[in-house]
């Protein structure tokens, strides 16, 4: 029997309707209009990309969209200076930094210098050290997104075992953190793991988070176990066009696993629906409102 596909494009268009709907009752009922200011730096065309379908979807949802594009020679001064004006424009809510950035820009530098009010990616590190005392926060939206998605299968995560690979401050960590506070039991593996596939093996929830192509085999995955694939590599394919997998041999892993998410199509599309529930929480707080329940 092969696993059940986990659909993140139609999981995320209907979180991004939900979105909407607040967007428009927030318009309507107290006239505010969510704003998002994306900075991109220099001109990496995947971020260009990912840029662009920020974009569109920002504004599909009612929100404004406000983008402002610096030269890859740009220096750090000038795109703090740039943050700080972003921090005190009240039509901006939310603040998104494109990484990676220019080698000569510190990219902590960058993220600290954020209102961590309108840190809409989650990487500050007050924002950080708010989810990790369990207190309220903006957090990172690769994990949120995975985090809804392992609740599409499961309707608690209550007492599941729950299998992490990858450590990194932007998926890995706070993935572990969102999902302790969902009462899962959480181990956190990585490239020094001992037996990798053994404690792989242990999983209810398997979420890899490794940046390594293909790497997670059905050796991996324990029968019926439902795997997140955050992975996005681009390997080559036929014709001498790459192509774009993740980190889970996906044929491998579906004959094993109960539920998986494709690549694409899964984690990915999460991501920027995550992104525009931030927006929308981070004014509805700026403004002194419940948050909207979505």
């Amino acid at each position: 029997m092969s696993a059940r596909i986990i659909d993140g494009k139609a999981i995320a268009a209907e979180l991004r309707g939900k979105v909407t709907m607040e967007v428009h009752r927030l318009r309507r009922d107290r006239g505010i209009v969510p704003g998002l200011a994306v900075v991109l730096v220099g001109a990496n065309p995947a971020s260009e990309v990912y840029v662009g379908s920020k974009k569109k979807m920002t504004v599909d949802s009612g929100m404004r969209s406000f983008d402002y594009r610096l030269a890859d020679t740009a220096g750090e001064s000038e795109l703090l200076a740039l943050i700080q004006r972003l921090n005190g424009d009240p039509d901006v809510n939310g603040i998104l930094v494109q990484l990676p950035l220019p080698a000569h820009i510190n990219s902590q530098n960058v993220i600290a210098a954020i209102d961590p009010s309108k840190d809409v990616d989650g990487f500050h590190p007050m924002n950080a050290g708010r989810l990790a005392t369990g207190l309220p926060a903006l957090v990172p939206c690769t994990p949120f997104g995975c985090v809804i998605l392992a609740k599409t299968v499961h309707a608690s995560l209550e007492g599941l075992n729950a299998v992490v690979i990858g450590r990194s401050n932007i998926v890995g960590k706070p993935l572990a953190q969102l999902l302790s506070a969902e009462n899962a039991t959480v181990t956190i593996a990585h490239s020094r793991t001992r037996d990798l596939p053994a404690v792989c093996r242990g999983a209810d929830l398997l979420f890899a988070a490794i940046g390594r192509a293909e790497m997670v085999n059905g050796d991996y995955i324990k029968q019926g176990a439902t795997v997140i694939d955050v992975g996005i590599n681009r390997v080559p394919g036929e014709g001498g066009k790459s192509r774009i997998v993740g980190d889970v041999m996906f044929a491998d892993a579906s004959a094993i696993a109960g539920a998986i998410s494709p690549v694409p199509g899964g984690v990915g599309p999460m991501t920027i629906a995550c992104l525009l529930v931030n927006t929308l929480r981070a004014a509805s707080a700026r403004a002194g409102l419940p948050l909207p329940a979505i």
